[in-house]
């Protein structure tokens, strides 16, 4: 018991010493690895269109040769077809990518689950 609390103790004195960026950064390599129950829903002229949930992450494309990030950003996500954020039969896990410049899209973690 007095070991946990001297391994706590240690990890918030070496946060603390972490710049901001540091820090966010170490909060979302520990969110990739634990995962995200996010939604994305993408609008289209101020109503929604489309809803993906149970995403974990919106990662950016970068090109194969030359490794410079592309206008667009893709996931993996379940596509909520009646917009009720739960997974109903029939509703299948599904590739997307939204465009930098085409889309109007929100990220966020589901608030129903």
């Amino acid at each position: 018991m007095v070991r946990i609390g001297i391994i706590v103790s240690v990890m918030g004195l070496l946060l603390s010493a972490c710049t901001q960026e540091s820090q966010n950064q170490i909060g979302r390599s520990i969110q990739n690895w634990t995962g995200t129950n996010g939604v994305v829903e993408i609008y289209s002229g101020g109503q929604i269109v489309k809803r993906f949930i149970h995403v974990d992450k919106l990662s950016t494309a970068y090109g194969t040769n030359d490794k410079q990030p592309r206008p667009y950003r893709f996931a993996y996500g379940v596509i909520d077809e009646n917009l009720n954020y739960h997974q109903d039969t029939g509703e299948k896990k599904v590739y997307f990518e939204v465009g930098e410049y085409t889309s109007e899209y929100v990220f966020y973690e589901n608030p129903k689950e």
